[in-house]
C-alpha cells in the first residue's frame, strides 16, 4: 500500500500545487458525509491508531518529491488529505516532524471531529496550514450532512475547534459544503457564521460538490443560496471565498502513467481530460485506461455531464 501514500501533486484552489499524503487506508473516517467524493465510509471509527509507520510515510513522500523535482515540477504544500480523517492517525505529529526535512510547507485538511482531544490539537499545531470543516452547528443538520460516528458529540466538536483556533499559530481556514435543501438556508448560514465568528478563521470557504458525491441525491446549493451565505458570512466579519469550480492546471507527472493515475484517483476523482493528459505525456493510449477498468482498478462515474475516474481499491462498487 506504500505506493498509494503520496499522490500528485494536484492543482489546488487553495494550496497551489499540492502533493497529497494518504495516511489513512480506504475508507476509515469519523464521518460518512453525503457529499464525499471518495464514497461512503467503509469503517466509522473514533479510535486513533497507527496505520503506517512515520518512516513509511516519509519514504513514500520523499520519493515522490524527488521524482517530481527531477521532472522540473513544483510543489507548494505537502497536504494530508487522505481517504479518511487524517487525525485518526496516531503518528500524525511524528510524520509532520519527519517531513519538515523536505523544506516544504505542510497542510492538513480535517473535519475537526477529534479536536476536543488535546493530543490531536498538539499534532495539528505542527502544521503550517489547517482547514477545519463546519457544515452545520445544529444537531439535525450536522447528522444529515456529515453522518457522524454515534459516539461523537457535536458540542464537544465545536468546543474543540474553538480551543484549537485560540492555540494554533499557523494559518487556519474553515470550509463549509452547502447541500441543497439541508444546510443552505439563511437560518443555517446565520448559525454557522455566528460560530465561525468566534473561531476567527483567516478565510471561510463556501463550497458545493464539484465531483461525484457519495449520495446521488446530494445536490449543490443554488447560486442564490451561495450568494446569500456569502453575504451573511461577510456581515459577521468573516472573509468568505466561494469554491464552486473544478481545479485547473497540470497534475503531477512522474512518467509512470498507471501509477500516476491510480495514486491520484485513489483520493481525487480525475476528469477524463486530466487522464488523457497524463496518458499523452507518458506516450500511452486510452487502452491502458480500458485495461485498468477491466481489471477493476478504476471505475467510471458520470456526474453533471462530465466523466470521472476513481480508484476502486477498498471501496464499495
Amino acid at each position: 500500500m506504500e505506493d498509494l501514500i503520496a499522490f500528485g501533486p494536484v492543482p489546488s484552489r487553495r494550496l497551489g500545487m499540492s502533493l497529497g499524503i494518504n495516511n489513512i487506508p480506504p475508507k476509515i473516517c469519523t464521518y460518512s458525509c453525503v457529499y464525499c467524493q471518495i464514497g461512503r465510509t467503509l469503517k466509522l471509527s473514533t479510535h486513533r491508531q497507527a496505520f503506517y509507520t512515520p518512516e513509511e510515510i516519509y519514504r513514500s513522500v520523499e520519493e515522490r518529491v524527488r521524482e517530481i523535482r527531477e521532472k522540473g515540477g513544483k510543489i507548494d504544500y505537502l497536504s494530508f488529505v487522505p481517504d479518511g480523517e487524517p487525525t485518526l492517525d496516531l503518528n500524525l505529529g511524528k510524520e509532520i516532524h519527519l517531513l519538515r526535512k523536505l523544506g516544504i510547507k505542510i497542510a492538513v485538511i480535517t473535519n475537526g471531529s477529534l479536536l476536543w482531544l488535546p493530543q490531536v490539537r498538539e499534532d495539528l499545531s505542527l502544521a503550517d496550514w489547517v482547514c477545519v470543516k463546519v457544515d452545520g452547528v445544529s444537531e439535525e443538520v450536522f447528522k444529515k450532512v456529515d453522518r457522524p460516528h454515534g459516539r461523537l458529540e457535536l458540542g464537544k466538536i465545536l468546543e474543540g475547534i474553538k480551543t484549537f483556533s485560540r492555540e494554533f499559530k499557523g494559518f487556519l481556514v474553515s470550509e463549509t459544503m452547502l447541500i441543497r435543501g439541508i444546510n443552505d438556508s439563511p437560518k443555517e448560514a446565520e448559525k454557522i457564521a455566528q460560530f465561525l465568528e468566534e473561531v476567527k478563521p483567516k478565510v471561510s470557504y463556501l463550497m458545493i460538490p464539484t465531483r461525484p458525491p457519495a449520495e446521488a441525491w446530494a445536490e449543490p446549493a443554488s447560486e442564490e443560496a451561495l450568494s446569500r451565505a456569502y453575504l451573511i458570512f461577510k456581515e459577521h466579519g468573516l472573509r468568505p471565498q466561494l469554491l464552486t469550480g473544478a481545479e485547473t492546471g497540470e497534475f503531477g507527472f512522474t512518467g509512470k502513467a498507471e501509477e500516476d493515475i491510480l495514486s491520484t484517483a485513489s483520493v481525487h476523482p480525475l476528469r477524463r481530460d486530466v487522464v488523457e493528459d497524463i496518458l499523452k505525456k507518458a506516450g500511452k493510449g486510452w487502452d491502458l485506461v480500458e485495461e485498468m477498468l477491466e481489471k477493476g482498478l478504476l471505475k467510471r462515474i458520470e456526474y453533471r455531464g462530465e466523466e470521472f475516474f476513481l480508484r476502486t481499491l477498498g471501496r464499495e462498487n
